[in-house]
């Protein structure tokens, strides 16, 4: 009988360690117990439903890294503005140089600045050829052959004769008895006067069209 009681308690703890093992196992030693099919007391063991739902949370994202600005280098352009070679829309290439027809009546000083203002100055004039060339340009452009502005001046010395351009005063084609400095009013050159389409010194204030020239 005593080995029996053993075996029944040592069954009890067995039993009881194995409900413990359980989530949602409850053991109540305040129970009454229950007769077993030995006829014997066993504890009753009652098992209770989850009181709660586990709910899945899913785990917090890692932390953003901090963003980082890489100041790159900037890129150093070598920019160089090349010299033209060849005249913009509308001059007339002859060479190494441009020639622009201005048909606005102007005096002689203001139809150099108005040349200056498109990087040019008044035509001077080096060969027959280039002269020959410069009518045809004057011709083209007006469809006639008036009194028209170049760039050559003794303004500043009667009868020393220069181009406002700086290049030196070799080539001449005056009229007969040209230059004549006529009440002493004239100082400023002129193409296409007369009937042979020479030069002539005329007052500088007369307002005239004008031939610009430039480099290329």
């Amino acid at each position: 009988m005593k080995t029996l009681t053993v075996s029944l308690i040592v069954c009890t703890l067995i039993a009881l360690t194995r409900a413990a093992a359980f989530t949602g196992v409850t053991f109540h030693p305040a129970l009454p117990y229950e007769e077993n099919e030995h006829g014997t007391m066993d504890p009753m063991i009652i098992v209770e439903p989850f009181p709660f739902m586990m709910t899945m949370t899913p785990p917090p994202p890692p932390p953003s890294l901090p963003e980082i600005t890489i100041a790159l280098p900037e890129t150093r352009e070598h920019r160089v503005v090349k010299r033209s070679t060849s005249c913009p829309c509308g001059w007339t290439e002859y060479y190494d140089r441009c020639f622009f027809y201005v048909s606005k009546a102007m005096s002689w000083a203001d139809a150099q600045k108005n040349c200056e203002t498109m990087n040019s100055n008044l035509a001077s004039v080096h060969s027959d050829e280039e002269y020959q060339l410069i009518q045809k340009v004057v011709l083209v452009a007006s469809h006639g052959s008036g009194p028209t502005w170049i760039g050559g001046s003794d303004a500043q010395k009667e009868k020393l004769w220069f181009w406002i351009d700086g290049t030196t005063f070799k080539y001449e084609n005056w009229c007969e008895g040209q230059p004549d400095d006529f009440q002493g009013a004239q100082d400023c050159a002129l193409m296409n006067f007369a009937a042979n389409k020479c030069w002539d010194d005329g007052n500088c204030e007369a307002a005239l069209p004008s031939v610009c020239a430039k480099k290329i």
